[in-house]
């Protein structure tokens, strides 16, 4: 297994390439299940997340590309043969489950393990179940799995979401393509990774107004041609590596993104005193006066995402001050605060409030990632600690960050990947 050592106290100075965005390029691969055609798919990033989603699209018999040197993928929908995404698959990434509206759309049968992936909260399915029974499915669960059936089709529906599910949108839009009639789907989520689904769908000649706001109206089509579309920049990791900067009090700029994408970050970057400036393709920030504390609250976007919360409490180590950040959509997205404390980090729990004193010297020690934000966390702070830190369980880390080590090594990190010893 590998670990990740990393030799602290060296200020990072320079631009990084960010990648297509994870949460986008997901529901993006598994919407090419609606369409017969081969679809073409740019700025896939090199994920493990990825190459899970490449084999559940594999076991459903669709023919699947992955062009590395140009991050492109090919999908050819016209050989889906097959409706069941296996437990051994879903069961390591919970988006997995996005499988379940394109199959009932165009198959009208799926069979779904019930997901896994980072163990951050419960999360359940059932508001994902709810929109597309609205739809005409009806589903069965047993022996874990989810068991769903339209046989004569989806039919259009008014949909209320009791709260703004990301994945219950992305699976709800994406059945509400192909069904027959209209659909009005309200309170969705809004965030761009939404936005960024619809665009592609549209690319494939959906019918689909008002992503990006609270209601989303679709107007199903017979079917939907290939897909052409290129993948969204990833917000949290352009807000991961200039957090890093600050961490390193250095100045580090994110290419590729625009500030439209990240507006919360970066108001409590500027609240915090970090000097951000911004081009339409690029976004600055650097380190030029001791840090302010921070009263953070998690919100569906376009609030504070709940996926920046561990790197900004990293941050906020260094800060002159109590911080405080509230975590309002997963119940159990704190476990990265032992491991911070073990690098010599002053923080209290009470609740679903973490309690931040700083500033304070980080002093390098072994820690342990338990999800895929927490890795990021720990890699921030093992950046400004004092000596070397090892991170284990980097696994996590290379389910939705691309060649970070390459990356921040080009903006004067020290960290390496070794084998755990």
């Amino acid at each position: 297994m590998d670990r990740l050592r990393i030799v602290g106290g060296n200020p990072l100075f320079g631009s990084v390439e960010i990648s297509g965005a994870k949460n986008a390029a997901l529901p993006i691969l598994f919407a090419s299940i609606l369409s017969k055609q081969k679809s073409i798919i740019k700025n896939v990033p090199l994920l493990a997340d990825i190459n899970t989603t490449l084999k559940v699209l594999d076991s459903l018999g669709l023919k699947t590309l992955f062009k590395l040197d140009e991050n492109t993928m090919e999908i050819d929908g016209s050989s889906l043969n097959a409706h069941e995404a296996p437990y051994e698959l879903v069961s390591t990434m919970r988006a997995s489950v996005l499988v379940l509206g394109p199959l009932l759309a165009r198959k009208g049968i799926a069979k779904v393990s019930l997901p896994g992936g980072c163990a951050i909260g419960a999360r359940p399915v059932d508001i994902h179940l709810m929109a597309l029974e609205k739809l005409g499915a009806t589903f069965v669960i047993e022996s874990g799995y989810i068991e769903g059936k339209a046989p004569n089709g989806l039919r259009g529906a008014k949909i209320n979401f009791p709260f703004p599910s990301v994945g219950a949108t992305e699976n709800t839009l994406m059945a509400c393509v192909l069904a027959k009639g209209k659909s009005e789907i309200h309170n969705v989520a809004r965030e761009p990774e939404i936005v960024d689904l619809a665009i592609a769908l549209r690319s494939m000649g959906a019918k689909i107004s008002g992503e990006g706001t609270s209601v989303i109206y679709v107007e199903g089509v017979e079917s939907l041609h290939a897909m052409n579309h290129r993948v969204a920049p990833d917000r949290i990791e352009a807000a991961t590596f200039l957090c890093a900067g600050l961490m390193t009090k250095g100045k580090v700029t994110v290419n590729g993104i625009s500030a439209e994408f990240m507006t919360s970050a970066l108001d409590f970057l500027t609240q915090a005193g970090a000097k951000i400036s911004d081009t339409p393709t690029s976004i600055t920030a650097e380190y030029v006066k001791e840090l302010s504390p921070l009263i953070i609250t998690t919100e569906p976007f376009p609030g504070f995402p709940t996926d920046m919360q561990a790197q900004f409490m990293a941050l906020l180590t260094q800060a002159n001050g109590n911080s405080i950040i509230s975590e309002t959509i997963f119940e159990n997205r704190f476990m990265h605060v032992a491991e911070l404390i073990r690098l010599g980090s002053k923080i209290k729990i009470k609740g679903n409030e973490a309690i931040i004193t700083g500033p304070v010297q980080l002093t390098g020690a072994k820690v342990m990632a338990t999800d895929l934000r927490a890795s990021a966390c720990l890699i921030i702070a093992g950046l400004a600690a004092k000596g070397e830190t090892f991170i284990s369980r980097v696994y996590h880390l290379d389910r939705g960050y691309e060649q970070i080590e390459m990356k921040l090594t080009k903006l004067g990190a020290k960290i390496f990947r070794e084998k755990e010893k």
